[in-house]
């Protein structure tokens, strides 16, 4: 297991949990955090998952998995900076997380991919 993609992206959960803690507590608010609350903490959960394959096959499955999380998680990022719900600049190292570990999982999806 990569223990330092397990720890990322448990670390990136906690982010994520901090961040709806820290939000404003009007209904849309709240809807949009419980959406990114949801997705954001299950980028790890899937991950761990994949650690636990049964075929590469399933292995990818997984990964995608953390992938559409993260892409869902983007989405709810984004819709927080354009309500103007958060401030901007304090949702930019979580954005830039996000993409960060897109590319990660992206690319190990398309190793896996291509040895098959």
């Amino acid at each position: 297991m990569n223990e330092d993609l397990k720890i990322r992206t448990k670390n990136f959960a906690v982010r994520i949990i901090r961040l709806f803690s820290a939000l404003p507590k009007t209904t849309e608010a709240q809807v949009i955090g419980k959406q990114f609350l949801r997705s954001g903490t299950s980028v790890g959960a899937q991950y761990r998952e994949s650690q636990h394959a049964k075929s590469d096959a399933d292995f990818v499955s997984k990964v995608e998995g953390s992938l559409q999380e993260l892409e869902e998680t983007t989405y709810w990022l984004e819709l927080l900076e354009e309500m103007q719900i958060f401030p901007a600049d304090k949702l930019k190292p979580i954005q830039q997380e996000t993409k960060e570990l897109t590319a990660i999982f992206v690319t190990i999806a398309k190793k896996v991919k291509a040895r098959r």
